[in-house]
């Protein structure tokens, strides 16, 4: 296997440890609600850190925006903005469905849709070579090793005694959960149909991982008005806007690192999908979607959510964790 491949798949792992960890530091909140502590994250992620990172690193940043083919610029916009209502409809339909079954239906959905619409319409000819096969497999997999995660943390919910029914009904939930996994994954579309913004960028100065900064910081500056809106609803209907004075300064804190962890799995996603080359952004989403469930699956066991959990939920999850390491190593190998 070449050292690029190796280089790329492995920023495209670290991508998804940094994805599965950002909404940690949310425990940390101390007198805050979800809508303060989301809104911060969403100024810091998807506006300040994104600004920094491409003015920093793209020569010319405005005149690579400008003159960038505009089909470029519009799919990043589109899909960015399409990608923050998605995060939106996440957060609503994981509380309407339930945790383990909203998370289960709404990743079954991201992974697939995220992987394949790139492959059929920008590269349909690798579709029946080795490489698409093995890609083909991989998302199966996936697919699996999320089902039998999803299962464990149901089985595990019951036996809390935390099993719930939509508040609003089953079919209006579903259809939530449903337009979340539709939109969620415009991030990765954003990243593989703007790719105009990355080459433009290159051709004023910018390195190839460097580059693709300017497809972030459209993306995510498109997807800031859909989260940050929704969370001053939320701060709003609560009448908490005297809440952000709680605990100013460790709130701030630890509200801001979910931004920038959560900006740090794009940009190093970034960087390795890049050096994956053409099918970069096929071959790149289900790796880090799996490294993103790893981790926080590892994570929720580690802070003690498993405790008490029934053997069989416990067992389920590891083979979930299992089907999607194995789905890595069949994705990368068809990759080399």
């Amino acid at each position: 296997m070449k050292a690029e491949i190796v280089w790329g798949i492995l920023a495209v792992l670290a991508g998804g440890i940094f994805n599965g960890s950002f909404v940690a530091p949310m425990k940390k909140l101390r007198g805050w609600r979800w809508g303060h502590g989301w809104f911060v994250y969403s100024l810091i992620g998807l506006i300040v850190v994104p600004l920094a990172a491409a003015w920093l690193t793209i020569p010319d940043l405005w005149s690579a925006l400008a003159t960038a083919p505009r089909a470029s610029l519009w799919s990043a916009i589109l899909f960015g903005a399409g990608w923050g209502i998605g995060s939106v409809l996440f957060g609503i339909g994981v509380d309407r469905m339930g945790l383990a079954v909203g998370y289960g239906l709404i990743l079954g959905l991201i992974a697939p849709i995220g992987t394949l619409t790139p492959l059929l319409v920008l590269h349909r000819d690798r579709l029946w070579t080795k490489q698409g096969g093995a890609l083909l497999a991989g998302t199966l997999i996936v697919l699996g090793g999320i089902y039998l995660c999803a299962r464990a943390a149901k089985i595990r919910e019951d036996a809390a005694g935390g099993a719930s029914t939509p508040r609003q009904g089953f079919g209006i939930a579903l259809l939530i959960c449903f337009l979340a996994g539709v939109f969620s994954p415009m991030l990765n579309l954003s990243f593989a149909f703007a790719a105009g913004l990355q080459k433009r960028a290159e051709q004023l100065g910018a390195s190839p991982g460097n580059a693709a900064n300017a497809i972030w910081l459209v993306t995510l500056v498109a997807g800031f008005l859909p989260n940050a809106l929704y969370a001053l609803k939320r701060v709003r209907d609560e009448d908490a806007w005297a809440m952000f004075s709680n605990n100013a300064a460790s709130n701030w804190f630890w509200a801001s690192l979910m931004g920038v962890l959560c900006f740090a799995s794009f940009l190093v996603y970034g960087f390795g999908a890049s050096a994956l080359g053409g099918l970069g952004a096929v071959a790149g989403w289900p790796l880090f979607m799996s490294m993103a469930l790893i981790t926080s699956n590892s994570l929720g066991a580690l802070s003690g959510e498993w405790k008490g959990a029934p053997p069989r939920a416990v067992r389920l999850s590891l083979a979930g964790i299992g089907l999607l390491v194995a789905a890595i190593v069949v994705i990368s190998s068809g990759n080399a």
